[in-house]
């Protein structure tokens, strides 16, 4: 008696492709699983302390804001 086929892979390739192969959909927050812990802590204490630097920088960027103002109203001539 001989022996019957264990595996073929015939027309599989086809079937697959009918629809068109798809990416997997990528998650919106990948897992942190597995990554370096030193690392993640490093994060943690970052995202705590964000909010302090957050306000100093926004504060910042409306004295530099209104100092550009000025300086373009200083270099605009009125028309009339």
């Amino acid at each position: 008696m001989a022996k019957s086929k264990n595996h073929t892979t015939h027309n599989q390739s086809r079937k697959w492709h009918r629809d068109g192969l798809k990416k997997p959909r990528s998650q919106r927050y990948e897992s942190l699983k597995g990554v370096d812990p030193k690392f993640l802590r490093n994060m943690r204490f970052a995202k705590k302390h964000k909010k302090k630097g957050l306000k100093k920088m926004q504060a910042n960027n409306a004295k530099a804001m209104s100092a550009r103002a000025e300086a373009i109203k200083a270099l605009v001539k009125p028309r009339w």
